[in-house]
């Protein structure tokens, strides 16, 4: 209990621009991709094409993984289980965004077929929740658009001087 309690203070500390329930709405997201690919990486295997059997058992290794940073307590079976979760939960989003959609991606590639495009693509969709959540939260209201008229005054001001100035060379010239 006090193990989970500051593995969770962790992740505020790491990420504190994300909010609870998209954090644990994410993990929960993944643990039912890892699950729904499994299983139908199993059924990508009953085939007699190379390439969809060898896809269906990289989607059950893809599943496999993504269960194992997300769901640790899935694979209590696993000593080294726990140190594997931990690591994963101190590395930034952007990291679990990148290797979960390189995993969903090789799949797909290789037997481009309903079982593989759900399983992969739900694995994708967890990679991308992560990808978003990489890149924090938007700002409000008032700062976007504090930041969008002072861009707009200065380039203004820099048009206008520029106008000036080459409106005293012509007058100049004439």
């Amino acid at each position: 209990m006090g193990q989970t309690t500051s593995l969770q203070n962790q992740q505020n500390a790491n990420h504190p621009e994300v909010s609870w329930w998209l954090r644990f709405g994410a993990r929960a997201l993944g643990t039912i991709s890892s699950l729904l690919a499994m299983a139908l990486g199993v059924w990508a295997c009953v085939t007699f094409t190379p390439k969809c059997i060898a896809a269906g058992m990289l989607q059950i290794v893809a599943g496999f993984v993504v269960c194992l940073f997300e769901a640790p307590c899935c694979c209590q079976f696993l000593d080294f289980i726990q140190n594997i979760s931990e690591f994963a939960d101190k590395r930034p989003y952007w990291n679990k965004a990148i290797l979960y959609c390189a995993l969903a991606i090789i799949p797909v590639a290789l037997c481009p077929e309903l079982t593989t495009l759900f399983g992969a693509g739900s694995i994708f969709v967890s990679g991308a929740l992560y990808g978003l959540m990489a890149l924090g939260k938007k700002a409000d209201r008032d700062t976007m658009m504090s930041r969008v008229s002072t861009q707009d005054d200065d380039d203004m001001k820099l048009t206008l001087v520029e106008n000036q100035e080459s409106e005293t060379t012509l007058n100049m010239q004439k």
